[in-house]
């Protein structure tokens, strides 16, 4: 007797390797340059007005 299992719809082959891709460079994002400006111009900040 042979079990007939009803099976779904196939699944698209293209999509694990698309997301596999989706993943995105190794570079650092615009939002960590904004904030190490800002840190450096803290840093300047606080050293202009600490030094005679």
């Amino acid at each position: 007797m042979k079990i007939a299992v009803k099976t779904l719809k196939p699944r698209n082959p293209l999509v694990a390797p698309a997301h596999f891709r989706r993943a995105g460079s190794h570079r650092h994002g615009s939002r960590l340059a904004r904030q190490e400006g800002q840190r450096a111009l803290q840093r300047e900040l606080r050293q202009m007005t600490h030094s005679p």
